[in-house]
């Protein structure tokens, strides 16, 4: 973990909300990367200090300070939230543009029809050959599945709705759908 996220992990102490953006996902790591540099600033900014560990006992001492920290830094989590939904709602707008122009998403489907056959296969290899694995490869076909399953969860998720834009987008499939 960098310096910089350690320093933003502290101060999430204060602001307990934001430290799901300070993950170890290699995927999401350039976002925390952001996200934690944006909150040292602002904790050095608003106490006048030059680095993060004065900035924070400051922090602790001034009640006044560590609520206008905590209110900048709700407006931050809340701005990064904001952009992950537009992310995620600007695959959905491509997806819903592919319904109306009578097309499917044959990207999507591929993926979703290798996560599942992945998982099958992982857990058809455990059962079959349970009794000749060693217990270092079923733990890696293990994890190997559960990688699958998370694929297709978040497929779940995106299709059959986990925020505002799905709902949109029924709305909008269930539209044309039933346009003469």
């Amino acid at each position: 973990m960098s310096s910089i996220i350690s320093a933003a992990a502290v101060l999430a102490e204060f602001v307990p909300s934001i430290a799901r953006w300070f993950t170890k996902d290699k995927e999401k790591a350039g976002q925390a990367e952001r996200v934690a540099h944006k909150v040292v600033e602002v904790a050095k900014r608003l106490t006048g200090m030059d680095d993060a560990i004065s900035a924070v006992r400051l922090l602790e001492k001034d009640p006044q300070l560590l609520i206008n920290f905590q209110r900048e830094v709700l407006q931050l989590d809340f701005d990064a939230e904001m952009t992950f939904l537009a992310d995620r709602q600007d695959a959905r707008a491509r997806d819903v543009a592919f319904i109306t122009s009578g097309r499917s998403n044959k990207r999507a489907d591929i993926m979703v029809v290798a996560a599942a056959m992945g998982l099958m296969v992982c857990l058809g290899s455990l059962t079959y050959f349970k009794g000749f694995l060693p217990g270092e490869a079923v733990g890696i076909i293990s994890t190997i599945a559960g990688i699958f399953g998370s694929c297709l969860k978040d497929a779940y998720a995106f299709e059959f709705g986990s925020s505002r834009g799905s709902k949109e987008k029924d709305a909008a499939v269930y539209m044309n759908a039933t346009r003469p």
